[in-house]
């Protein structure tokens, strides 16, 4: 990977990234991750560190409600409201950081999300005599033609690891589905906002040009 930093990742450089730390997984990954794009990454639960962030990622593995009940405790909603919602700076949500972009999720007990996208998050509904769960593995998706984070990448096969779907009101918001039983929604999109379900910092090439995407997004 580090013989494809020079040339295909030379913009990420200039971004300055704030990784969320609210105790809900490894965020090691990620902060590695960035650092083969050349993008300094500081996992931080500090207001200045987000206000000095061009680009803020929420990771997270674990329950809908425990995650927001973190964010709560830890002062980081009215933070990420004022970065994200007033000042437009991209945010980038994975697995269960994207889960929590919804607007209520039942993981652990019906919860209030952070509602950047419309929708709810539920388990699977699928036949699990056939589909496993968690759905952990690599998995292809479908992306569409304008979706941000996608933009020139070959290949559309990605880890994934999760129980729940988040399911935008808007399928606008769809940037990208998986087929795995059922199709939802891989990736979301709106605006600033992206998500994924999946996990780019665990799956390799491919992966790291989805990151790459996020870290050259600016908003207008």
């Amino acid at each position: 990977m580090r013989n494809i930093q020079n040339k295909e990742f030379e913009k990420s450089s200039m971004s300055s990234i704030a990784i969320v730390d609210y105790g809900m997984g490894n965020v090691g990954s990620v902060r590695n991750a960035l650092s083969l794009l050349g993008a300094k990454a500081r996992v931080t639960m500090q207001s200045d560190d987000f206000e000095a962030a061009s680009h803020i990622i929420l990771p997270g593995v674990g329950a809908f409600a425990d995650g927001m009940r973190e964010l709560r405790e830890r002062g980081l909603i009215d933070i990420l409201n004022r970065e994200v919602r007033d000042k437009n700076k991209p945010f980038l949500g994975i697995c269960l950081g994207m889960e929590l972009l919804g607007s209520d999720g039942v993981e652990g007990g019906t919860t209030q999300g952070l509602d950047y996208i419309r929708g709810s998050v539920r388990r699977f509904l699928i036949d699990e005599d056939a589909f496993r769960l968690p759905h952990i593995g690599w998995n292809n998706i479908t992306t569409r033609n304008a979706a941000t984070l996608f933009r020139g990448i070959g290949t559309h096969d990605f880890y994934f690891v999760h129980s729940y779907i988040l399911t935008p009101e808007d399928e606008r918001d769809v940037s990208a589905t998986c087929d795995y039983g059922v199709v939802f929604a891989a990736a979301v999109e709106r605006e600033n906002v992206f998500g994924t379900q999946f996990h780019p910092e665990k799956s390799q090439k491919a992966g790291l040009a989805v990151l790459r995407n996020f870290l050259n997004y600016h908003a207008q």
